[in-house]
């Protein structure tokens, strides 16, 4: 990995060619990066909604508070990213607006993404529940010359081309095409406990996701960034496509994550880094379920009491 920072003295990070994994507070981290160094950031900070990242909960006085905090990183980020770099970045559906409009005023807004999903959890009963989260992808100005490899992500169209049609608006007329540029609205399954690519994280994002913005976005060799990394999507995604990458965190569990889907160690201070494959949240599942009805049985199976049997089926 190239040496990018200004000053490393008591940054805990493990890197090799490829990867670099940084243990510590983003903000402090960042302040020791270069000027226009990186290609490419995805943020996807913490939204403000108290959510359990294990070592904190990301609880913030006020709205105030908060929009203060991410105008640190996000100017942190935009003095580090080149100056055609891009950087995307997201956060709560009610925070975003406020957002939107400072990089609006003091940077350039290329694009406002929807990223929508199903849900199949508990759903509000007094209004619409909230099926999407909103990306910035910004850059510095409209100057700049910003990377988008349009062929590299294009998808299947679902209109003329599926039913064979001809496009009269062309000279000469031709058949429609099959494949598109996407919309910035971008439908991609949240990632499940049962998937593969599942890691033990409260707020994982999918590959499918970073997989279009890094393609689109970067070029092989290129450095890219996250400064909340937590599950290390980005980073993992980026060396698959043979990008540089840099990932940091302030949850050590999280950097050990890193270090594993980064491809920097195996073994870490004679720790083996297994994938943890429990889940986060304390929802019950029907593996749950099926547990506690297997125990009752058993226990009446044992009693030997008929009456005592007939009420736990009845109830179970």
């Amino acid at each position: 990995m190239v040496d990018i920072f200004i000053n490393d003295t008591g940054i805990i990070k493990e890197n090799n060619e490829r990867s670099c994994v940084v243990y510590g507070d983003c903000l402090n981290v960042l302040k020791s990066i270069k000027n226009d160094s990186i290609d490419l950031i995805f943020a996807d900070p913490p939204y403000g909604i108290g959510k359990d990242f294990g070592n904190h909960k990301d609880k913030f006085q006020d709205v105030e508070d908060y929009f203060q905090w991410c105008k640190k990183w996000i100017d942190e980020c935009m003095r580090i990213l080149k100056q055609d770099g891009t950087m995307y970045f997201m956060s709560s559906t009610q925070y975003m607006p406020i957002l939107d409009r400072y990089v609006d005023e003091k940077y350039f807004v290329l694009n406002r993404i929807v990223w929508v999903y199903d849900s199949s959890g508990v759903q509000c009963k007094n209004k619409f529940g909230s099926l999407y989260e909103p990306i910035l992808m910004i850059t510095h100005s409209y100057k700049s010359k910003y990377t988008f490899n349009v062929d590299d992500i294009m998808v299947e169209a679902h209109t003329g081309a599926k039913r064979n049609l001809i496009d009269y608006r062309k000279t000469p007329p031709a058949p429609y095409n099959d494949k598109k540029v996407p919309g910035n609205v971008w439908v991609f399954n949240r990632v499940r406990y049962k998937m593969e690519e599942y890691e033990n994280h409260p707020s994982q994002k999918p590959e499918a996701l970073l997989e279009r913005i890094i393609l689109a976005s970067s070029h092989k060799n290129d450095i890219v960034l996250d400064p909340f990394s937590g599950s290390f999507t980005t980073s993992a995604v980026a060396i698959r496509l043979g990008r540089r990458t840099i990932g940091i965190d302030n949850n050590f569990e999280y950097f050990k994550v890193g270090l594993r889907r980064a491809g920097v160690k195996q073994i870490y201070n004679d720790e083996f880094l297994y994938k943890d494959k429990s889940r986060k949240t304390s929802n019950k599942s029907k593996f749950d379920h099926k547990t506690n009805m297997q125990l009752t049985l058993d226990m009446v199976i044992e009693s030997g009491n008929e009456s005592v049997r007939r009420q736990a089926v009845f109830s179970n």
